[in-house]
């Protein structure tokens, strides 16, 4: 969860606001609504709810959104990632939040034959993107490359414990802890009686319920290929959620080459598939998150398999590099 540069704030503001243009072109507003946006998770967070003006509701929301970025961050001092990635291969007792988003990674490893890898850690820290413009030499990235592999690690959900066996590996969970985060968030408000409610933490969306009046949520899917704020489709989504993954999200180009963030684990090179952007409607913020990754570092002839082996998967929109827009699953379009 790094600082992001201007570029990606833009982006990021864009694809925020294309949500809330697309969810509130209804002339006539709720009757009772709140709604903040605040600096979280290193992106913009906005959470909407929609009946009730409870301002202290929205705020233990985002208050739940910075305890849990407390836990899962990789660069906090004293979060459970960090202290794991510092502990020379001995057991950590953490949270049982930790647990969970770490299970679901290792779970996505298996699922995508180890191209989702948690334990990418020294890699994306040498990398860095969006603080450095630097391609590692060969050396850095052979030692980067022999810490990842999430296979050796120990969890024990008994006792809340996490061991790298490898003293040398980094865990970071920067690939779904906003999609795990958004969910808590969801789960939090329902349990606070609300039924409508949008949650938009820097593009991993989670919805409660539908709109206020009863129509869906509209979610806009970004052309990759288009100017900031262009899209190809605008999804339609009811108590469910929506994460996007895509090449052109960050990086730096050189000598002609684009190098984006979204490393192949086993090169340490940013992943060349023909997928450019995937964008992920699943039932769950996590699942939707994880699978718009896996489907980049995948490509396109891995996806079906991918979705149709995933639990909680509901449609996807992939766009590839020679702009074929491929569609998957059971999702609706607005218009």
């Amino acid at each position: 969860m790094k600082v992001c540069n201007l570029r990606e704030i833009v982006i990021i503001l864009l694809i925020i606001m294309s949500v809330i243009m697309l969810s509130s072109c209804e002339t006539t507003p709720a009757e009772e609504s709140v709604s903040a946006t605040r600096l979280l998770l290193s992106t913009y967070c906005t959470i909407t709810i929609h009946g009730s003006e409870d301002v202290d509701l929205l705020e233990q929301a985002f208050e739940l959104a910075e305890e849990l970025e407390s836990l899962l961050s990789m660069t906090i001092p004293g979060s459970d990632i960090y202290r794991i990635n510092a502990a020379g291969g001995e057991p950590v007792i953490v949270d049982s939040g930790t647990i969970e988003v770490i299970l679901a990674g290792i779970e996505f490893g298996e699922l995508s034959g180890g191209m989702f890898d948690i334990t990418i850690g020294r890699l994306s820290r040498l990398w860095d993107f969006g603080n450095q413009e630097r391609i590692p030499y060969e050396f850095e990235l052979i030692l980067a490359l022999a810490t990842v592999d999430y296979k050796p690690i120990i969890v024990d959900a008994g006792i809340n414990t996490v061991k790298l066996e490898n003293p040398e590996a980094w865990i970071d969970l920067g690939a779904i802890a906003k999609g795990f985060i958004a969910d808590e968030i969801a789960d939090f408000l329902i349990a606070k009686g609300i039924t409508s409610a949008l949650i938009n933490l820097g593009g991993d969306i989670t919805t409660v319920g539908g709109r206020y009046d009863g129509n869906p949520w509209l979610v806009a899917v970004r052309n990759p290929f288009g100017s900031d704020g262009d899209w190809i489709e605008v999804l339609e989504i009811v108590d469910s959620s929506v994460a996007a993954s895509g090449t052109y999200e960050r990086g730096f180009d050189e000598n002609g080459i684009h190098y984006h963030h979204i490393l192949d684990p086993f090169t340490g090179m940013p992943v060349g598939s023909d997928v450019v952007s995937a964008t992920v409607v699943a039932d769950t913020a996590m699942t939707a998150e994880g699978l718009s990754t896996i489907a980049v570092l995948a490509g396109s002839d891995g996806v079906q398999d991918l979705f149709s082996n995933t639990p909680g998967f509901i449609g996807a929109v992939i766009v590839l590099d020679n702009e074929e827009v491929l569609v998957f699953g059971d999702i609706s379009f607005s218009g």
